[in-house]
């Protein structure tokens, strides 16, 4: 769900709490559990191994979420829009190199993501394990779980199509009474050991690293930082609730997560026997008191399938900024809510679902998925880290932007060294995920590049030169007319310059006679939300050359911009009456519109003889993923218009064939 409250309200902070926090605020299910798991149960140890264990959390928390992203990366929007690929788009046209971060932390963002639903719900679920509701007693069983686990989750991804505005009204809410009870939780605890405030004091941290009692050394860095890892969605989610809603919620929520993780210490400091002489048990459901067992494994579970919501929304979002970026390729989109920006993509969806649900059968129990989790978020903090550096630069800020570059980058160094202890474990599976995404990333951004680069060289000719020519056919009586509006969807540089393939398709093929001529250039641009046009007649009321620019989170939707383009130039006199002799709409002045798309394509890829070895792969990979993709109508929101497309061959370096020789 998305809103557009955006300013300081106690709405809008209700709201955030719903939409921002679900991953880091379900953090508390497994964080400590996964801290037991590493550090061993050492009933002698508990009191050292808590205090410095909590004291590490409450310092990532403070150095990662509360300084480098809610006080330093949210300074860095574009235009109210956060996150690794809107960063991206604000410091892009300062150095060609900032694509290789981009593309890294995108795909290490979108493959951790698949994990977040498998482990929060398997998490609240396994808290039934062993529990009695009146006469069902729930065996400690892990295939029924399983079953539970796949059946919410599928259930989630079922209803995404159907949009999630009236269920999202409810979200900010439970996670109020979320957060209110794990802090309630916690201080019961608390109070009962109230030594535990100590942890508050970054002493204790240092000393645990270096602690004889920690046998794993800095790689415990690995579990603590699973306390922060939904710290960049805070970052991404900016744009839906507005930098201040989240500035008057963090403290709330920071407090509410710290009485939690002191709590679960105070209660394995009380426990520390019982917790080494039986079976695993996960401190967050055993601090809480039998009477609230029940109570507390619903919220968490609702709460779970909140940050599981959150997660495949923000996944949603992630590859429309990437499509706009033309860092992936195009997807189906659809709106299926009143929000503007309330997205679903359908392929990105299901290949969620399957991801996901494998996920959960591969390494069944939550436990094992937290051994693999967290890996790949810190490529991705890391990669922010390098792109903040160079907004910094950017404004000027060189002094800040060295010290932010080399605190922060050894931080986070440090945690990635930590985290690549989980590879063995399962980490290599989120890696596995991280490159095929980034695969797809690399051949569809460079192939573009590299196959514009040669074309340039190529296929260009001046639009201007040819404009005689268009006027000339407009105004043919003996050639039948094609269309009243033709329109081709192909760059025309500043300087005019266009295709050979779009000129030869109009005057070469079977000469094909318009009224007006619409040469249409659509322009990304780096401001998530603008919707703007230019139009150049040249000179003429026949030719229009109009270049929109969009930004990269705005629909496609050329028929209506076109249409309502047509509208603006009618009413200023710049085109000629359109009005059709025949019509079943009253009053209609905009004749009929055509669609050529060209599909340019290599007749062998082969035979591109001077074409390097390198981008004859980038290329090649290009085109596969574009027959693969979306086609160019459905981009464009064509499907209901008049559209032909023309199949043309596609010379890239193509040379004569010195072998051929005439016989005599």
């Amino acid at each position: 769900m998305r809103t557009t409250t955006r300013a300081l309200s106690g709405v809008g902070m209700l709201i955030t709490l719903g939409i921002v926090y679900g991953d880091i605020g379900t953090s508390p299910l497994y964080v400590m559990n996964a801290i037991i798991d590493q550090t061993g149960r050492q009933a002698v140890a508990a009191t050292p191994i808590m205090l410095g264990s909590i004291s590490l959390i409450f310092w990532t928390l403070m150095l990662i979420t509360t300084v480098k992203y809610i006080l330093l990366a949210m300074r860095a929007d574009n235009r109210n829009e956060g996150g690794i690929f809107a960063l991206y788009a604000l410091v892009r046209p300062h150095a060609n190199w900032l694509i290789v971060p981009a593309l890294i932390g995108g795909a290490a963002l979108l493959a951790d993501g698949t994990l977040t639903p498998a482990v929060t719900v398997t998490s609240a679920i396994e808290g039934l394990k062993g529990q009695t509701l009146g006469s069902v007693h729930f065996s400690s069983a892990q295939g029924w779980v399983l079953l539970v686990v796949t059946g919410i989750l599928l259930g989630l991804f079922l209803i995404q199509r159907f949009g999630t505005e009236r269920v999202g009204r409810s979200f900010g809410p439970l996670m109020l009474l979320w957060f209110g009870f794990i802090g309630l939780v916690g201080l019961i605890n608390l109070v009962r050991v109230p030594t535990m405030l100590r942890a508050l004091s970054p002493v204790y941290a240092v000393q645990f690293l270096f602690s004889p009692v920690n046998h794993q050394g800095i790689f415990i860095l690995g579990s603590i930082f699973l306390a922060t890892t939904g710290a960049e969605a805070l970052y991404s989610d900016m744009g839906q609730v507005g930098r201040p809603n989240i500035y008057g919620t963090w403290p709330f929520v920071y407090a509410m997560l710290m009485l939690s993780y002191l709590g679960q210490g105070a209660w394995v400091v009380r426990h520390s026997t019982q917790l080494a002489a039986t079976h695993p048990v996960n401190p967050f459901y055993a601090m809480v008191p039998a009477s609230w067992q029940w109570f507390a494994i619903l919220i968490a579970t609702i709460a779970a399938i909140i940050a599981s919501q959150a997660l495949i929304t923000g996944s949603y979002t992630l590859v429309h900024e990437a499509i706009g970026l033309k860092l992936l390729p195009r997807l189906r989109i659809k709106f299926p809510g009143n929000v503007k920006s309330q997205l679903y993509i359908t392929t990105v969806n299901w290949l969620l679902c399957v991801v996901t649900l494998s996920i959960v059968w591969y390494f069944r129990t939550s436990s094992n998925m937290e051994a693999a989790y967290g890996l790949a978020i810190t490529v991705t903090m890391l990669m922010t880290t390098l792109l903040l550096h160079a907004f910094l630069v950017q404004r000027h800020h060189q002094r800040l932007a060295w010290l932010y570059v080399i605190s922060f980058g050894l931080l986070e160094s440090l945690f990635l060294l930590a985290s690549l202890a989980k590879f063995v474990h399962g980490g290599y599976v989120t890696l596995l995920i991280t490159l095929i995404i980034l695969t797809i990333m690399v051949f569809w951004y460079a192939g573009n590049r590299r196959r514009d680069a040669h074309l340039e060289a190529t296929e260009d000719v001046s639009l201007l030169d040819f404009v005689p020519q268009l006027e000339q056919l407009s105004d043919d009586d003996q050639v039948p007319t094609f269309a009243t509006n033709l329109v081709y969807i192909t760059p025309v540089s500043s300087s005019y310059r266009i295709k050979r393939a779009v000129i030869y398709s109009i005057l070469d093929q079977q000469p094909k006679r318009a009224r007006v001529y619409w040469f249409v250039t659509v322009n990304e641009t780096d401001t998530p939300n603008e919707c703007a046009y230019t139009v150049n007649s040249l000179g003429t009321r026949n030719v229009m050359d109009v270049q929109l620019y969009l930004g990269f989170k705005k629909p496609q939707r050329l028929n209506v911009y076109l249409r309502q383009i047509v509208n603006d130039l009618l009413n200023e006199g710049v085109l000629g009456d359109q009005t059709p002799r025949y019509s079943s709409i009253p009053f209609r002045r905009v004749g009929n519109f055509k669609f050529v798309m060209l599909n340019q394509q290599f007749q062998d890829l082969g035979v591109q003889g001077d074409l390097p070895p390198l981008d004859r792969l980038l290329i090649g990979g290009r085109l596969l993923l574009q027959r693969i993709t979306l086609s160019p109508q459905r981009w464009y929101g064509l499907e209901f218009s008049d559209v032909v497309e023309e199949k043309v061959p596609l010379f890239i370096g193509q040379q004569p064939d010195r072998t051929l020789r005439r016989q005599r």
